[in-house]
């Protein structure tokens, strides 16, 4: 799996075409205090289930709130098959400090 800083990110995803998935693995009362934009939330436990659902063949962007559920998530999607998978290193916490400083934390 690749890691890509949240300015990395940031950076990519404004010329990013077609824009990868952005995977936000953590709980939804955690998605609603502050998310990427336009990610979409699937939470950990029920990865197993919603990965059949994926394009195991488009880029993945897996998030969570510091790096450490979106890595092992990644990790799981690349043994799944997964070939495109990359994880945003320091997660949301790291992504308000270095590219959104307007986003809450928690």
């Amino acid at each position: 799996m690749r890691h890509m800083t949240p300015r990395q990110l940031a950076d990519y995803l404004a010329k990013a075409d077609p824009a990868p998935l952005l995977l936000d693995v953590r709980e939804p009362w955690e998605y609603h205090i502050c998310r990427v934009e336009d990610s979409v939330l699937i939470p950990m436990p029920t990865i197993p289930q919603a990965c059949q659902e994926l394009d195991a063949a488009r880029e993945t962007v897996v998030i969570c709130h510091h790096g450490v559920r979106s890595r092992a998530v990644a990790s799981y999607l690349e043994q799944a098959g997964f070939t495109n998978v990359v994880n945003l290193s320091g997660g949301v916490a790291a992504w308000a400090r270095e590219v959104d400083p307007k986003m809450p934390v928690y």
